[in-house]
């Protein structure tokens, strides 16, 4: 069985902006996932936050081609339920002590439901709930 990854807006910025800090590490996960065969998931709620992150902070043209790469097949793109938005809310209420975003809670929410332990994530908010870090 493959290995099963979610992967938040942080790892798909870094791979997009060559400036980015963690650029090298994340072409070296991808990489690493292509060469394993790992199944790829995140969320609409994911592909929208990493969207704007990428038109507000490099262009439109960048953000574009990031959703063609989304869309093309090599990510599942997972859509929250209904159900997710409330567990979600529920755990931001839960956790008052954490700054979870909504995005991050409907994650956190559908990796469980999905039984995914592996985050290629930079935001350490998957780590503070349980979650795995690929690094």
């Amino acid at each position: 069985m493959s290995e099963r990854v979610f992967i938040d807006t942080s790892a798909y910025y870094s791979f997009v902006d060559a400036n980015d800090t963690n650029h090298a590490q994340a072409m070296a996960t991808l990489e690493r996932f292509g060469q394993t065969g790992a199944e790829l998931y995140t969320t609409n709620f994911v592909v929208a936050e990493t969207h704007a992150l990428i038109l507000n902070r490099l262009n439109r043209d960048a953000a574009e081609r990031v959703l063609v790469l989304l869309y093309a097949g090599g990510f599942r793109v997972l859509r929250a339920t209904e159900g997710d938005e409330t567990r979600a809310r529920a755990l931001i209420h839960h956790h008052r002590d954490k700054e979870y975003s909504l995005v991050d809670a409907i994650s956190f929410v559908v990796m469980q439901r999905l039984h995914i332990h592996l985050a290629w994530s930079y935001d350490q908010h998957f780590a503070s709930y349980g979650f795995i870090l690929a690094s």
